[in-house]
This record gives structure tokens, sequence and C-alpha cells, in this order.
């Protein structure tokens, strides 16, 4: 089968390789889309993974075509989505069914092999079926939807809320998705929702979301924590979701939430983050909260984050396929790790797609 293979930081090849053959308790799956996440870069060129080879991509969606185990025939032909975080069922957080926060866990495509490729092994525990309306594409995005939606029910604002969100990258245009969403289903003014980017072609996406244009703030041109404080009267944001992963990001989360507000740090840090005396100090002296997550549930209940999202893609409340900018086969991929690491387009997702 054709798979993207990296053999070590910034050596990445498409490459003809064996097909994976399943563990117990694992099937075949078949790629049919796979997104590129932002994570992938740094861990082709910059980083590297925790092995080498590796078959590197997590956001994938697929069909079941080989079940060795026939007691998971069930599972034959299905179309799926994959959670990809393999958790060891054995620590503390995962007795208590917190396998987002595993302390001894794999991974498909960053431990283990993962999706850019034709073929994936992967167990069975990590399958949710996909209704029949939604698209392999929307599915290979149901990870990083499902981390949007992870933080925004974690962060559970309130209608009387002013809701801030800072970045707008793939997590952040989810996240602003799922508000939106949410805001609208609770009837609830979507005026109060607040929205910092920096560059235009986001601006138009967010404002296709519905979000008012004086609700928008230019970071380039505009000075945040003003504007910020201008719009709430002084108040600041009840809920302040920083998708950056920058020290100066984080500072302005706090320096802009209101009294006894919320501060979610979603985005992956670049750097080591560190805070000035005085911010720390607005921590204390206002009564924040500062929450942080990287992940999502993924239960295989009813109210864990990948239902929330499969429900609300089934029920057609958000339509993540228009922030996929780049469609690309297979043998494409490359020019879309090189969009992404060189930023010569404007892109939100690029997928690969069969």
């Amino acid at each position: 089968m054709k798979a993207w293979v990296l053999h070590q930081i910034n050596d990445i090849r498409l490459e003809n390789v064996k097909e994976p053959v399943p563990a117990p308790g694992e099937v075949l799956v078949e790629v049919k889309a796979a997104g590129i996440c932002g994570s992938d870069i740094p861990r082709i060129y910059k980083t590297g993974a925790h092995t080498f080879p590796l078959i590197t991509g997590h956001e994938f969606s697929g069909q079941v075509v080989k079940c060795p185990d026939k007691t998971e025939n069930d599972w034959l032909g299905k179309r799926v989505g994959i959670f990809p975080l393999i958790p060891c069922g054995d620590c503390a957080p995962c007795k208590k069914e917190q396998y987002e926060m595993c302390r001894n866990y794999s991974y498909l495509g960053s431990r283990r092999d993962g999706g850019f490729a034709e073929y994936v092994s992967v167990p069975v525990r990590n399958l949710i079926e996909l209704p029949e309306n939604v698209s392999y594409e929307e599915a290979a995005m149901l990870e990083p939807m499902a981390v949007a939606a992870h933080a925004m029910r974690r962060t559970a604002p309130k209608s009387t809320d002013t809701v801030a969100v800072c970045g707008l990258g793939t997590i952040g245009m989810l996240l602003l998705m799922f508000l939106s969403e949410a805001f609208k289903s609770s009837g609830k003014d979507t005026d109060k929702l607040l929205v910092i980017g920096n560059k235009a072609f986001q601006k138009q996406i967010a404002l296709g979301m519905g979000i008012r244009e004086e609700n928008y703030c230019d970071s380039k041109t505009q000075d945040v924590n003003k504007w910020l404080m201008d719009k709430t009267k002084g108040l600041g944001a009840d809920v302040f979701f920083e998708c950056v992963g920058k020290s100066e990001t984080f500072a302005q989360g706090i320096d802009c939430a209101a009294a006894a507000g919320k501060v979610m740090l979603v985005g992956n840090p670049y750097s080591d983050m560190s805070l000035g005396q005085d911010t720390y100090w607005k921590i204390l002296r206002n009564q924040l909260m500062l929450l942080g997550t990287w992940n999502s549930s993924f239960t295989h209940k009813p109210d864990d984050d990948w239902r929330y999202v499969i429900e609300r893609l089934e029920q057609k409340k958000i339509e993540p396929a228009g922030l996929i900018t780049h469609r690309l086969t297979i043998e494409e991929m490359e020019k879309g790790f090189h969009i992404m690491r060189d930023k010569t387009e404007d892109y939100v997702k690029i997928m690969m797609c069969r």
C-alpha cells in the first residue's frame, strides 16, 4: 500500500509498504479521508516522533475492510470515524473513564502508524460508526471537532456570559462554530460572542458563521485589550478561550477576563510559557479559573464529546466541510505539508481525500 513514512526529522517519503496486519481486537480500515493537523508539521519537520519509521496522521476516517477476529465481524463494511488515542485501560484516569488523560497511552500517527496511508490497523474500541448522512470528510474532522467541543463543554458558558475566542486556526474555527450553534440553539444574543484573529480570510469565515463585524478584532491592527474592554464596558470576558499557545495571548486572556472569569487554554504552546508578576496578580485578585485541555472524551456513552459532535453533524447543525480549503490525493500530500510549514497560502483544513 502507499503511505507517507517519516524516517527521521525532515525526512518523510511516499513509499509502498506492507499492508498492516491487525492484532487481536483490531480491524483493518481503508482510509477515505485524512486531515493534516497543525501538530503534524513540527512532528515531521522539527521535533520528530516517538518512534521511527512512522506513518503519521491522526485525523482520519474510513471503512472497515477486514476483521481477522471473527467476533468483530459486525464492523465489516461499516463507515467509521477513529479516536486516535489508545488508552492503557489500567491507570487512574482510565479507571474513571477519563481516557483522554491516560498516563500510558499510545496514539495513532505519533506513537504508532496512523492515517496518511491507504490502510490502518485500528483497535475496535477506537471506532465510532458514522450515520449515513455524515461524509468521510466530515468524519475526518471528528477529532479536532471533539477537542473544540470538549473545551466549550468544560467551561459551560452561561446564557448571560460574554465569551471571547482568541486564535482562529482549525480548533479556534471549530470552537467558534460550536459556540455559534450553541448560542443560536439557546436563543442567546450573539452580540456576546467576541472573536480575535489576525487574517482577512479568517474574518470572512467568522462573519459567515454569523459573527457581527463589530465583534471581530484584528489583532494586527487593533489593541486587543482595549478593544475587548471597550466592548464589555470594562467588565471583561466571562470566558476567554486562548487558542494560540503564546505567552502574549495567554497574558491577554488573563488581562481581559472578568472578575471570577474563566480562561480556557486550548492552543498547543509554541515555546516555554511565562507570565509577568502583574499578570499573575490578576489571577489572584480577580479569582480567575484557569483550565486546560488538549483532547476529548471518548467513552462510547451518549454524553461523550464524540457523540455530541456526531449528533450535530447528523442533524446538520454544523457544517465543518466548509472549512476544508485544500483537497489533495495521497500523492499530493507533501504540497499540503509545505503549505502549512511555510505559510505560503491561506488555509484552514488541508485534507487527503480518496
